[in-house]
């Protein structure tokens, strides 16, 4: 198996670039992947069981997992004292049947793009496991884009240096020297520990930022109090197409510069969208810290599996859709409008959410797609 790396150019990337790709070898192997999911999802996971390596569970074993710290818009990542419970192991037979019956999603699937937006509890909560369904997407022979914020992580490291995370109506505050910390948290630390990741399941995955090739064209926001948050006013998708090409899973990190060469720190929701449209992305996925759009949020019952662009806007009209859930379903909107097929809005802390949403039908799905009209 075999994990990339590249090397920093000036220049914009393009097919002959990403040929130009040292490989690293990764450790060979495989070893079961844990499964918890209906029918359908569920047998996908008996799939990644290739993707697995003996090597690399020891690895894990070793590595203390990280949980969230509940609060209003602060999490850290944070050491834990055990492991997260593990799943249980699907009979062979039951796995067997699940794939077959995955067959027409994956038919139907087969060759698209999907932009994955990674962060918030997913990142806290078992963070290899949302890593390695994106490696199996990849595997599956889909073309996975990964695009990922990193705030626990953030505030984790805000925290070692002595700056306090500072939130205006649920957008972080960034000066100068919190800049600092994100753009090496996300495009270091972070980001490369993902394609780590990726690399060790066998998915050869590429690390990028807003920054690389002009990825993420941005300009500040213009409420001064925020200090350096970007707003994309533009993608190169062709940065990421040169990518996908050569069978790379990108992986980005949601910084950008503006004219001036200033990093500046961009919602990753905002971006994932952008990029979802600019690759006329097949399927969008958020993944959130709830399980969809809820009819009524006190009762996880009451989801809505399914609704078109009216019906979404209707939503919120009748405040249905409030609070921190408008920005998001706002976000697969804009997608939907700018051509992407279908959108979706997912729980990260639930164990192969985003296997189980694209993969599943009628009963077995747990999120909220938006698709077009």
């Amino acid at each position: 198996m075999l994990t990339f790396t590249v090397a920093a150019t000036e220049a914009a990337p393009s097919a002959s670039l990403w040929r130009a790709v040292k490989p690293v070898r990764a450790a060979e192997g495989h070893s079961q992947f844990d499964g918890h999911s209906p029918p359908v999802a569920a047998a996908l996971l008996a799939g990644t069981a290739l993707l697995a390596s003996p090597r690399t569970a020891r690895r894990r074993g070793r590595r203390a997992p990280v949980s969230a710290t509940k609060g209003d818009e602060i999490k850290f990542a944070s050491k834990s004292s055990g492991e997260a419970a593990a799943l249980p192991t699907l009979p062979l037979q039951q796995r067997a049947q699940g794939i077959a019956e995955a067959l027409p999603a994956l038919a139907r699937l087969s060759g698209s793009i999907v932009v994955i937006k990674y962060g918030g509890a997913a990142m806290v909560e078992s963070p290899e496991r949302t890593i390695r369904d994106v490696a199996t997407l990849a595997a599956m022979g889909l073309k996975p884009v990964l695009v990922h914020g990193g705030g626990p992580e953030i505030n984790s490291w805000l925290a070692k240096v002595g700056i306090e995370p500072k939130f205006v109506r649920g957008l972080r505050v960034t000066d100068a020297e919190t800049m600092e910390v994100v753009a090496m948290v996300l495009m270091g630390k972070v980001n490369k520990g993902i394609v780590a990741t990726m690399g060790a399941a066998g998915v050869a995955a590429v690390g990028l930022s807003g920054v690389d090739g002009g990825l993420l064209e941005a300009k500040k926001v213009d409420d001064e109090e925020l200090g350096f948050v970007g707003e994309v006013t533009g993608v190169r998708g062709d940065v990421l197409l040169s990518a996908l090409e050569e069978g790379l899973v990108p992986v980005v990190a949601t910084v950008a510069a503006d004219a001036e060469g200033n990093f500046l720190n961009v919602n990753a929701d905002l971006a994932a969208a952008a990029i979802a449209r600019a690759l006329e992305a097949d399927e969008f996925v958020l993944m959130t810290d709830v399980p969809g759009i809820l009819r009524d949020v006190k009762d996880p019952d009451s989801l809505i599996s399914e609704v078109d662009e009216t019906g979404a806007e209707k939503l919120i009209e009748d405040g249905v859709v409030a609070g921190g859930m408008i920005p998001k379903v706002t976000c697969c909107l804009s997608a939907i409008k700018d051509g992407v097929q279908a959108t979706h809005i997912i729980d990260g802390r639930r164990p192969h959410a985003l296997l189980e949403e694209l993969f599943s039908t009628g009963a077995g799905k747990q999120g909220t797609t938006i698709r077009q009209n």
